[in-house]
Formats: C-alpha cells, sequence, structure tokens
C-alpha cells in the first residue's frame, strides 16, 4: 500500500517543488507514445525534470513537426506505427518495454532499448545520446 500513496505523491499535477527542473530552456521535444496511462504521466513528469518539453502521442500518425526523440513502448500498434513513422522521417526514439528485444522490433532501428523497470539516470543517458545523433545528422 505504501507503493500506491507514493505513486500518489509524485504524479499529482503541480508538484515542480518537489525537484526543479534542470534546464530553463527545453533540451528537446521529445514524443511519448505508451499505452498506460500512469507510466505516461510518469514519464512525462521525469522528462519535464530533465529539461524536456514531453509530447504525449494520443494514437494514429504522430505529427514530427519540431520533434528531436521519442520515449515509445512498442508492444502497442501505436506506438509501432510512431516508431516507423518516426524512423522514416530520421527521428531517434527509445523503446522501453517489460520485454526483451525481438529481431523485429529490432529492425525498426531504436536508439536504445530499456527494459521496464530501469533507472530513470539510464533514460536520461538514452536521450541524450538520441539527441546527440539528432544533433549529427
Amino acid at each position: 500500500m505504501a507503493e500506491a500513496r507514493s505513486y500518489g505523491l509524485h504524479t499529482r499535477p503541480g508538484l515542480e517543488y518537489l525537484r526543479p527542473a534542470i534546464h530553463r530552456e527545453p533540451v528537446g521535444r521529445v514524443l511519448i507514445s505508451e499505452p498506460h496511462a500512469d507510466t505516461a504521466a510518469l514519464l512525462e513528469i521525469v522528462l519535464r525534470r530533465l529539461g524536456h518539453e514531453p509530447v504525449v502521442h494520443q494514437g494514429g500518425v504522430p505529427a514530427l513537426a519540431g520533434l528531436d526523440a521519442a520515449v515509445i513502448e512498442p508492444g502497442d500498434a501505436a506506438g509501432l506505427l510512431a516508431a516507423e513513422t518516426l524512423a522514416a522521417d530520421g527521428v531517434p526514439f527509445v523503446f522501453t518495454s517489460i520485454y526483451s528485444p525481438s529481431r523485429a522490433l529490432l529492425a525498426t532501428g531504436p536508439s536504445a532499448w530499456l527494459v521496464k523497470p530501469f533507472p530513470l539516470s539510464a533514460l536520461e543517458r538514452a536521450l541524450e545520446q538520441a539527441l546527440a545523433t539528432r544533433a549529427a545528422t
């Protein structure tokens, strides 16, 4: 039960006083494609704290304008479509899943594959790498 209280505390809107964002200007616009609302909300908070501007994907073909990277759950059809669309446009993405990577999903070209649960530092490093890849192209 303590986990539920902790989760509720850290996902409530307006708790910016817990730990301020590191950067004042967004480092990058990062798409979140995650079918589970609670996980998507947590990713949104984490991305803001890392200094990124999160953009939550609601399904369908994502609008690519201004996106620098993405965090995608590949087990969801919307996430897979987003990954394929982003890859075709050269936007780097990180897959996050409870499953190990398959050859078919790795063929889409993710910058990194993070197995849930993962440390937030791993997400931060993966996004830094993805954004560096984007800046180099």
